[in-house]
């Protein structure tokens, strides 16, 4: 089995299994459409009202977004997905280092054996299952390193570059829409390769990484920079876009939103990059924080 950070994690409980049930009988899709049109109502008073009650609940500290004032955002998902000032999440990596691409909490990380990623104690997935069964991009991350990000409600929706890279595919891979907080992470078997996701590949100086963006329910939109909006629409089976070198973008530049939180999955070739110590399952980080190291 892979040689992973997880051996003194606790085990789904009952109260896991409670929590995350419901999500099998729930229409998924039809409520994440209804809270596509929700988030994006733009009636002055209703919006207000749901993004300041959204602050108090979340202490959200919106001293860091650009546009402080709740009054300011046209609807509900222009404050979800709010950009911050870029003095607060500076890019504390050098050349040879990668950022983090997001602000929300280490859920695992590791290496890549025998194909398998670890989703949390007593679960594991394939590496094919969550490339929606490519052969290729399975080899190419086969024995390699993985980290999965979880990003809460409060946390930044913008998703930056780890490193220097130039896209050359995309995928959208349709599923289902389970929650992907603890519980349903620890509850729920071969989650990440479930849900719907985008797979974004691209060749950096850290040689092939995937950054996947993983959906959840209410994760009404996930959106790149050089696409816009992925899904919707949902698809009946998964699409790809290829690209010719035409798309570089810079280590810390947007790539990417969540339209409501997620996850973020990145993946590295076999002996590429090494994880930083400080990045444990459980621990918070933020944007622009390193990461790992590139290895030579």
């Amino acid at each position: 089995m892979p040689q992973l950070h997880n051996n003194n994690k606790e085990s789904a409980s009952l109260m896991d299994y409670l929590k995350t049930w419901p999500l099998f009988l729930l229409p998924q899709h039809f409520l994440s459409a209804l809270m596509y049109r929700f988030m994006r109502i733009k009636q002055t008073a209703f919006k207000n009202f749901q993004i300041k009650q959204f602050i108090r609940l979340f202490n959200v500290n919106m001293m860091e977004a650009v546009r402080e004032n709740a009054e300011d955002y046209s609807c509900f998902n222009d404050f979800f997905s709010r950009s911050l000032k870029p003095q607060v999440r500076p890019d504390r990596s050098n050349a040879h280092q990668l950022c983090c691409p997001v602000d929300g909490t280490v859920s695992e990380l590791g290496d890549i054996e025998e194909q398998q990623l670890i989703q949390a104690k007593g679960h594991y997935f394939k590496l094919s299952d969550l490339l929606a069964g490519d052969q290729a991009l399975t080899e190419i991350f086969h024995n390699g390193k993985f980290v999965t990000i979880y990003l809460s409600p409060r946390d930044y929706h913008r998703i930056h570059m780890p490193v220097d890279g130039t896209l050359k595919e995309m995928l959208h891979v349709p599923g289902q829409l389970f929650g992907v907080n603890k519980a349903s992470v620890k509850a729920i078997p071969r989650l990440f390769a479930r849900n719907e996701r985008v797979i974004n590949v691209f060749d950096t100086p850290a040689g092939p990484m995937a950054l996947i963006e993983v959906g959840a329910i209410f994760v009404s939109s996930i959106e790149t920079v050089w696409h816009g909006e992925v899904t919707p629409p949902r698809r009946q089976s998964v699409q790809r876009w290829h690209y010719q070198d035409a798309i570089k973008l810079s280590k810390a530049q947007e790539m990417g939103r969540f339209n409501m939180g997620s996850t973020v999955v990145l993946l590295f070739a076999d002996n590429r990059v090494q994880w930083n110590k400080e990045m444990q399952p459980d621990v918070p980080v933020q944007l622009g924080q390193v990461l790992g190291e590139i290895v030579s």
